[in-house]
């Protein structure tokens, strides 16, 4: 089998889970029940030996094309062969009581043979179930606390630990496939009708992205990625994971693999900003009564992730049986970086939290309660070193992002009180925003380059700084700022798209290279704007815009030497990129992010 390609998926879900389906038919990545669970299909860390369930013609030379029905996350994908032509169409259903996938095979000309394979192998491909065919053809697969059952009106068997169903399609022929999990200790839910239960989903769909008020005066990028933004939302709770994948690599055969299925207050908050000016005032809403909930407590205990309902605890750890993603080891469960100290995140959350206020959203006593906890413990630790955005396990360092992001936190609780009326020190936290501001202006700056630098008495570069004026930290025809975009451009630029820092100049623990990432390009974007060169910043998002897959999907990074996506995909820091990018370039209002500075 070739090797698969990250860009080669379509993305399905239920807004509480998802699957990755290859352009050969496959479903390779789902965990069920929610984002963060084991996944019963892992042929994408691994082999087809590690879960997968492929539909799709016998005949080997069969071509396929594939689209999203509309402004839908319903998947059709459209094969011809020598003998016919015939239509999957993938889909999860918004979900009752349990998670479905459903397949319906559709004629669509002539008469084509067409082959279900189903592995199902529980905890990562790691456990294969037991498998017994019921009297009415349905399978049931168990094993320990998970239990899935196959229901389908075509004829299954078993060989060789898989599940196969073999059948001919003519046009107009309908035939269908349920996959649906349930806890192994509970009764076989109620079945989902697979044909029936197609028009509401795209019905779901629809009236969602019609509630922007903004969906068509932008390009069909916009609404796809606000519905990708959207997909990996966990509605239960609010919260927000920043991909539904867990290590696909930074770099083939590298290291940099990590677990990305949970919620970043700081990836969080930046998509919520995003959805905010799309019109989408009750996710902003669920997601402000998340945070509430994840950081109750001691302010000193706030961490910089969560899981999908506010877990604390996300303990990393290697699953050895599984290769990796083209031999990319090891593949990580868990994420240790939640321990780490980022002091950005304060100011991102206290910048959303000061949106959605202008928002008339979440304007609470208990939301403010929280916010003054957050900065009486922020005055305690922002003059520390800490591991930054990027997470880096090289060490501490005072990372020039973090204290940008500091001032903010600092700058958004003064202008609450002076614009709100909040009850709160407005004269104290503006004078530490000031001491700040000069602490960074002074130390971060690199006079002989006229850019700012990755951290404090640092030669190294950091994409990062582009965000200095979006944020309102320095305006954005100050030439401190001109010559940052400049020096960005100049040494952290691979044919016009950006790297996070040079892995040479910065030691984030890791010895590999990595690729471009989306979300620091995008911001060059907004950066070039801003500061007049409005012709380079449109350049360069539509040849961002160019490097989308098929079905309008971005993973973390591109590699521009081999022309591939890597990292983990579909990340909603790069659709959120995209989708401010479009804003900046295309409304008065500039930057989308900006709050009440």
């Amino acid at each position: 089998m070739p090797q698969r390609r990250i860009e080669d998926y379509a993305l399905i879900g239920d807004l509480q889970t998802a699957a990755l389906v290859s352009k050969q038919g496959s479903i390779d990545w789902l965990c069920f029940p929610r984002f963060d669970s084991p996944a019963c299909f892992a042929a994408l860390l691994g082999s087809d030996d590690n879960g997968h369930w492929r539909m799709a013609p016998r005949d080997a030379d069969a071509i396929s094309s594939r689209h999203y029905r509309g402004d839908t996350l319903v998947l059709e994908t459209e094969w011809s062969t020598s003998t016919g032509t015939v239509r999957v169409i993938d889909f999860m259903p918004p979900r009752d009581a349990a998670p479905d996938v459903v397949r319906i095979v559709e004629g669509v000309s002539g008469s084509v043979e067409m082959r279900s394979e189903l592995k199902l192998r529980f905890d990562y491909g790691h456990v294969v179930p037991w498998v017994r065919r019921s009297d009415d053809g349905q399978i049931d697969a168990i094993a320990g606390p998970d239990a899935v059952s196959l229901r389908s009106d075509v004829h299954q068997y078993g060989r060789d630990l898989a599940t196969y169903a073999d059948f001919r399609v003519s046009e107009n022929d309908r035939a269908w496939f349920v996959l649906t999990w349930h806890p192994s200790h509970h009764p076989l839910p109620e079945p989902t009708d697979a044909l029936q239960s197609l028009e509401p989903t795209e019905t779901f769909w629809r009236e969602w992205i019609g509630r922007s008020h903004s969906s068509t005066d932008f390009g069909e990028e916009v609404t796809r990625s606000v519905l990708t933004l959207k997909a990996l939302t966990y509605a239960p709770s609010g919260g927000i994971v920043a991909a539904p994948t867990t290590s696909l690599p930074e770099a083939l055969g590298g290291r940099r693999n990590w677990d990305y299925r949970y919620c970043w207050l700081r990836d969080a908050t930046m998509t919520l900003s995003a959805m905010l000016r799309a019109g989408y005032t009750d996710e902003a809403e669920a997601w402000r009564n998340w945070l509430l909930r994840a950081i109750a407590g001691s302010p000193a205990d706030l961490q910089i992730m969560y899981g999908v309902t506010g877990e604390r605890r996300l303990t990393e750890f290697e699953a050895g049986w599984l290769p990796g993603y083209a031999e990319s080891a090891p593949v990580r469960i868990g994420n240790a970086a939640a321990e780490q100290l980022q002091i950005d995140v304060f100011g991102e959350v206290m910048d959303v939290l000061a949106l959605a206020r202008e928002h008339q959203i979440g304007a609470t006593d208990e939301a403010w309660q929280v916010q003054r906890g957050l900065m009486a413990h922020l005055d305690d630790v922002w003059d520390q070193p800490d591991e930054g955005i990027w997470e880096v396990r090289g060490g501490r360092q005072h990372f020039t992002y973090s204290k940008v992001m500091a001032w903010v936190a600092f700058d958004r609780a003064a202008r609450a009180v002076q614009r709100f009326g909040l009850n709160g020190p407005a004269k104290e936290w503006r004078a530490r925003a000031d001491e700040i501001h000069r602490a960074v202006c002074e130390q971060a700056y690199d006079a002989d380059r006229n850019t700012f630098t990755q951290a404090y008495g640092s030669k190294a570069l950091d994409a990062a700084v582009l965000l200095i004026p979006q944020v309102g930290f320095l305006p954005a025809d100050d030439p401190r700022v001109v010559g940052t975009v400049e020096a960005v451009q100049r040494e952290l630029a691979s044919d016009g798209f950006v790297r996070r820092y040079l892995t040479e100049h910065t030691d984030d623990g890791i010895n590999d290279s990595e690729g471009t990432f989306l979300i620091c390009s995008f911001w060059l974007a907004d950066a070039l704007a801003m500061i007049g060169r409005v012709g380079e910043a449109r350049d360069l998002y539509e040849r961002l815009v160019a490097l989308r897959n098929d079905v309008g999907l971005l993973a973390e990074e591109y590699d521009v030497t081999s022309g591939r996506m890597l990292g983990n995909f579909p990340q909603a820091f790069s659709h959120l990129g995209l989708v401010n990018t479009a804003w900046h370039l295309t409304t008065a209002e500039s930057p989308l992010r900006k709050s009440a500075y």
